[in-house]
């Protein structure tokens, strides 16, 4: 198969790249030029943010499917579907949990708890700046599936990424965040009551995003392991591999740590499963995750 990868080029998305080529299928990575693809992809270097170019370096080309690891807001949703909707017969684009940032329940939130079809697209907003980005990482998520989703009998497909952990370049962060305060015993921001998460292993997103791409469904999925984590179980791991000691301080307002949630907003993989996917459990990999991180 023909195969476009928007981004891609670290964590998950570099995995994904690796296993289609394993699979022996033809792709092609487009980015900024700020890295190169793996040994036997294909490369086309273009800011997707600037149509003409983006057009430039497609040619005539065409794919079966393109896969977006880096459409973060519905201008870039705009200018993917006008120039890459004619160009593919599958569209997947990687979204996120944090779509799901206004849905608080107690329950898994199955995908249509998220009616994208009554979310406002706003395209005047200052999506180009950065910190504009970064505080509205969801929304922007949100309102590029609901470019997506509105187009006329667009083929695409929004997977809604849990928390993902494991890996030597985990970039986020987050696992050092804890493992640092756990080794000198400084406190850990935690709210008064704080909510389990869904999570997946890099290598599982990866492989889950390698399938999608040659299923047939479209519409959102939810993409995460069986076994919801609390801040407490993955710094229990952690100690395990440190030493030190976890000292959670509960804190009404202000900032808290990475992995903790004041509101429930855990997914239902059930749509998935239905499809055919077959995901792990927590307790298989949250070990070897930690390890990979930590090492």
């Amino acid at each position: 198969m023909e195969i476009l990868i928007i981004g891609g080029n670290r964590y998950f998305g570099k995995r994904l790249t690796d296993r289609l080529l394993l699979s022996g299928h033809s792709v092609t990575v487009l980015n900024r030029g700020s890295s190169t693809p793996p040994e036997g992809a294909a490369h086309l270097v273009a800011d997707r943010d600037d149509e003409r170019a983006l057009e430039a370096a497609l040619g005539a080309r065409t794919f079966d499917v393109v896969i977006d690891q880096v459409c973060y807001t519905p201008r870039q949703a705009a200018v993917a579907l006008r120039v890459l909707g004619p160009r593919t017969r599958r569209y997947v684009m990687t979204s996120t949990v944090e779509v799901y940032a206004y849905e608080d329940s107690p329950v898994p939130l199955a995908e249509d708890a998220l009616d994208l079809g009554t979310v406002h697209v706003d395209t005047s907003l200052p999506w180009d700046d950065p910190e504009f980005l970064d505080a509205h990482y969801g929304e922007g998520k949100r309102q590029a599936e609901a470019v997506f989703a509105t187009a006329p009998d667009f083929p695409y497909t929004a997977v809604r990424v849990a928390h993902v952990l494991g890996g030597a370049d985990d970039f986020t962060g987050r696992v050092a965040y804890y493992a640092d305060r756990i080794r000198t015993g400084e406190p850990i921001p935690v709210p008064a009551v704080n909510r389990p998460a869904t999570y997946v292993y890099v290598e599982e997103i990866a492989a889950f995003l390698e399938w999608a791409v040659f299923q047939e469904f479209t519409g959102p999925v939810n993409a995460h392991s069986h076994g919801p984590l609390t801040t407490a179980e993955i710094c229990a791991e952690i100690e395990r591999r440190t030493g030190g000691r976890t000292v959670f301080q509960e804190v009404e307002v202000g900032e808290v740590s990475p992995l903790s949630f004041a509101r429930s907003y855990g997914m239902d993989n059930s749509r998935a499963e239905k499809l055919g996917y077959r995901f792990g459990h927590t307790t298989e990999w949250l070990g070897t995750a930690i390890e990979e991180t930590l090492r």
